[in-house]
């Protein structure tokens, strides 16, 4: 960094923008986590939700002088009619409020500006799974990156450090099954399987809204509190009385109908079904050859849980993102991870600022 790039000087905010979170990574010029913020920002109820969610994470991160780096995947929002439009009004909610020091991160093209968002917009959109796959490419030199947040899964396949995914749009990407649409707060439990084992019988799931993976994990424990932002399917509370209530529609039961103990069991079923569904894709990723057997795999997001139990299932080593991550404290480099696209950007943008 030198004199004449007054820019590599000054903090940087990584953005991602997504339908139902905001996240915001704090980072030194010396690439170190500061602070993460995660907000929620339910975009399907209007694009004002998204003014609101900058403006709380701006008042947590409280920082000043900053360059800001974004990327997003709230442009699938259905407010919008298709996903340039999203992007150019994202884009222009983002600009207004954070000011002239804004870039967007269109994957393969780097950074863009403003007044370049026309001409990249279908770079821009949905890209923030890229800026996390080349971040941890840079610190390893092969393995399977697995990103599993509120609502989607990333799998990524790393060689000679660069990221060798073959899909590179939303479309392309759910067709190669690097991108499988299956989290750990927001699916619907319906989506996990039709029929799940209850009371020692097969019991067809109802075709309904009823519940979702978040209340799964709240009965296993393995979902952390402070990760568990969005609203329930049925609008109530998160206690594990009202968690059961909900698991208990989806077998066309009430809570009281069995123990505790057997929602907790059902729980854990659903669960495997899920594991099912990211085993595929992890299989299908590793069938093309290009990394050794054992080699690890990366685990970020919410749902970094679930990829320690890929790993061990596959016979891979497992690697937690955070551990690649530098950071103020522990607690930060954990927030880090689980927001890895956010602080992926915010490096990124640090390393190209440092190079021109």
């Amino acid at each position: 960094m030198t004199e004449s790039h007054p820019i590599a000087k000054r903090s940087f905010i990584g953005w991602d923008i997504g339908g139902a979170h905001l996240k915001a990574a704090l980072v030194s010029p010396a690439g170190i986590a500061i602070k993460v913020v995660q907000v929620p920002c339910p975009l399907w109820q209007g694009i004002g939700q998204l003014d609101l969610a900058l403006s709380a994470a701006l008042d947590l991160l409280a920082a000043q002088e900053v360059q800001h780096q974004v990327t997003m995947t709230g442009e699938l929002a259905d407010i919008f009619p298709d996903r340039p439009t999203g992007v150019k009004e994202i884009a222009a909610r983002v600009v207004a409020k954070l000011g002239a020091h804004v870039q967007f991160f269109a994957g393969q093209s780097g950074f863009v500006a403003y007044p370049q968002i026309d001409q990249y917009a279908n770079a821009i959109a949905s890209a923030n799974w890229l800026a996390s796959a080349a971040y941890v490419a840079s610190k390893l030199q092969q393995g399977l990156f697995v990103d599993i947040g509120s609502t989607t899964a990333d799998f990524v396949l790393l060689q000679a450090g660069k990221p060798v995914n073959l899909g590179n749009s939303d479309a392309e990407r759910m067709q190669y099954e690097e991108l499988v649409y299956t989290g750990v707060i927001r699916t619907s439990l319906m989506a996990l399987a039709s029929s799940i084992p209850f009371a020692g019988q097969w019991q067809n799931v109802a075709a309904e809204h009823f519940a979702t993976t978040a209340d799964i994990y709240r009965l296993t424990g393995d979902l952390e509190p402070e990760e568990d932002m969005a609203a329930t399917a049925d609008s109530a509370g998160k206690s594990l009385a009202e968690t059961s209530r909900r698991l208990a529609r989806t077998v066309g039961r009430d809570a009281s109908d069995a123990s505790q103990t057997a929602w907790i069991h059902l729980a854990q079923a659903f669960k495997q079904q899920q594991l099912n569904l990211l085993r595929r894709a992890a299989l299908r990723n590793l069938s093309r050859d290009l990394i050794g057997p054992g080699t690890p795999f990366i685990g970020a997001g919410a749902g970094t849980f679930l990829v320690r139990e890929l790993a061990q299932q596959l016979g891979h080593e497992f690697i937690d993102v955070s551990s690649l991550i530098k950071a103020e404290s522990d607690h930060v480099r954990n927030w880090a991870g689980v927001c890895l696209p956010a602080y992926a950007v915010a490096n990124l943008g640090l390393l190209s600022s440092a190079s021109k």
